[in-house]
């Protein structure tokens, strides 16, 4: 019982990690229309971020708060110069790009960080276990991650659903045309959304180095998860992201435990039975 609950833990865990995750790729993917195959390098990169900020500051809160805003201005940067010239083309043209810069990345990065694994220490003040139960204990920062993981989710359900920024998003994934008639920059408001996306994907990273070694490609796996995401909930959806992430968390957790053999492709099977039963995801294209 008790390895079944640490399971579910786990489960939740690492649903929440790879929403955080996928919600930059949903974003990019409902509101520009892009397929960015790079996605997952903004996951290597925040996880690189993490490895060489902490070795400076010392502590990887400390790193995640100097890497969240160096993330955002790369996405940025990498909107204007690439990016935005993808829109309104075909999808042939997207995954050629992308992909070409999966590739760039991944040299800068052997480059930059060699080509062996590293791990991040946890912050000395969250290092050890809390005890759950009189013969369970779990990881403080396996704990610590969670909460600071669904704190975001809730914060970004609320900028979507409250704010004027989110009422423009929404706007913007609607009806481009009409958003500019209305005087906004939608040029503006997309790069803005594609920072988001890099910041929330090496957040992700940055969070993750903790818990897993930092090595190279360590994005590809979790660009094809968070594409299994966005399909499960629906391209644009944010709740269905969410409910996806979730899904794929447990499933893969407790599927290590009861069918070992058929762990890695249990996620693919969840992808494919809600395809059957829902051809557009759980909640379908738009941020609702």
């Amino acid at each position: 019982m008790d390895l079944v609950l640490v399971q579910i833990f786990n489960g939740i865990q690492y649903g929440f990690l790879i929403f955080l995750a996928a919600s930059g790729l949903t974003l990019v993917f409902g509101i520009l229309g892009v397929i960015n195959l790079a996605h997952g390098s903004f996951y290597m990169l925040g996880a690189y971020l993490a490895l060489s900020l902490t070795e400076a500051t010392g502590d990887v809160f400390l790193a995640c708060l100097l890497g969240i805003p160096l993330a955002a201005v790369f996405g940025w940067a990498i909107e204007r110069l690439f990016i935005r010239r993808l829109y309104g083309r075909d999808h042939l043209q997207q995954v050629l790009l992308t992909f070409a810069l999966i590739l760039i990345f991944n040299e800068v990065q052997r480059m930059l960080w060699g080509n062996y694994p590293h791990s991040v220490p946890a912050p000395t003040w969250l290092s050890g276990s809390i005890r759950l139960t009189d013969t369970l204990a779990y990881p403080i920062y396996r704990l610590a991650l969670t909460v600071i993981c669904a704190a975001l989710a809730a914060a970004m359900f609320f900028v979507i659903r409250k704010t004027g920024v989110g009422r423009l998003i929404r706007a913007g994934e609607s009806n481009r045309e009409m958003t500019e008639l209305l005087g906004f920059d939608a040029n503006r408001l997309y790069g803005l959304v594609f920072a988001a996306g890099v910041a929330l994907a090496a957040l992700a990273g940055m969070l993750a180095a903790p818990v897993e070694s930092v090595y190279p490609g360590i994005g590809e796996r979790i660009l094809i998860i968070s594409f299994v995401v966005v399909v499960i909930g629906g391209i644009g959806s944010l709740e269905g992201a969410f409910l996806g992430a979730l899904a794929i968390g447990v499933a893969d957790a407790l599927g290590k435990v009861f069918l070992p053999d058929f762990a890695g492709v249990l996620v693919y099977a969840l992808m494919a039975t809600v395809l059957v039963v829902r051809p557009a995801g759980l909640f379908g294209r738009t941020i609702r």
